[in-house]
């Protein structure tokens, strides 16, 4: 592949963590089994420092979900805090992100900063509600549809290059936009302020083509005023790995796991801890697209299915991302960011 083709991967490192930012909230908000971090938002490629300047993303994700008759969940809509059963979902969302990749080394390494936002529909439904707020019994079937916004999401990110070496720390969080409404089954913001860190490695050899990369983090979360409710501490793993069959073209697998690791808490956590967990694993595909003398393009598509799912609407997932930033340099001399120890 040679340094070229390193440069043109590197080039389209950045956004690869951008894909979180398109979160849908397929189901309900936060409860509801949902948590601020949407398993499968990392992949392949996470780690690669990108070229400095700005670059534009954009993601779109589809979200089909649905849980039996037989589960029962505490949501938002109609009354607040009331025991649900039965939850369907389908969301579609479209996240228009901004990157500032710094020519400026930090700590040895390469920061960068995104912020975005996202427009989407959601479309919600129940089976019944089973009791409300003060233990009275209600029945019937409720949906809801909705288009609206997202939260206004923020992350950093400090990556390191040491040959087929690539190393990553982040940090994002959300600020709340306001359209959530703890009165409908349906939203797109989460109605309280999430903070998320971790970090990732890729290897990736530009002479055989191979690629692996894994990420994780801890999700910790504020509590939702409306419903008195606040998730526990999550931790997620995000892996992919692929093959470059060509210098521009890469296919592979992305898989993740998600496991809540303290319960959930406050006066609206009626079924107790209620601690969440999934697994999902789907195919991918990578294009590096040439646009001009200065910029690139790069198209991912991938999916994902739900293997193992406790206490969460299960289903599938699908994405594309695509992504505008400056190409590197034609000469390729210019030179990985090193960490110095």
């Amino acid at each position: 592949m040679g340094q070229a083709t390193h440069g043109k991967i590197a080039a389209v490192g950045t956004f690869c963590a951008v894909a979180l930012l398109a979160n849908p909230r397929a189901a309900l908000a936060d409860v509801g089994g949902l948590s601020f971090w949407f398993p499968g938002a990392f992949g392949s490629l996470v780690a690669i420092p990108g070229v400095p300047g700005w670059a534009y993303t954009t993601v779109y994700v589809h979200a089909q979900e649905n849980a039996g008759a037989g589960k029962n969940f505490v949501t938002s809509g109609g009354l607040p805090s009331s025991i649900v059963t039965g939850l369907s979902a389908r969301a579609d969302a479209v996240a228009e992100a901004f990157t500032y990749t710094s020519a400026m080394p930090v700590l040895g390494g390469q920061a960068a900063f995104t912020v975005v936002s996202a427009l989407g529909n959601v479309n919600a439904g129940i089976s019944a509600t089973l009791t409300g707020p003060l233990g009275n019994a209600i029945s019937g079937n409720a949906s809801d549809n909705r288009t609206t916004l997202s939260d206004v999401i923020y992350q950093g990110t400090l990556k390191w290059n040491q040959g087929v070496h690539n190393e990553m720390v982040y940090f994002t969080g959300n600020i709340p936009s306001g359209t959530y409404d703890p009165h409908r089954l349906a939203n797109l913001s989460l109605g309280f302020v999430a903070f998320d860190a971790g970090a990732g490695y890729t290897y990736l050899d530009p002479k055989s083509g191979h690629e692996f990369s894994v990420a994780g983090g801890l999700t910790y979360s504020l509590m939702n005023p409306d419903l008195q409710y606040q998730n526990g501490i999550d931790f997620h793993l995000d892996w992919g790995a692929s093959q470059f069959i060509s210098k521009n073209v890469h296919i592979g697998l992305v898989g993740y796991l998600f496991q809540q690791l303290t319960g959930d808490s406050g006066p609206g956590a009626k079924l107790g801890p209620f601690k969440t967990s999934t697994v999902g694993i789907g195919p991918q595909i990578g294009f590096i697209i040439p646009i001009s003398e200065g910029y690139q393009g790069y198209l991912n598509l991938k999916g994902y299915r739900d293997l193992a799912v406790e206490n969460r609407p299960e289903g599938w997932t699908a994405w594309v991302t695509f992504a505008i930033s400056p190409a590197p340099p034609e000469s390729g001399s210019s030179k990985p960011i090193v960490r110095k120890y």
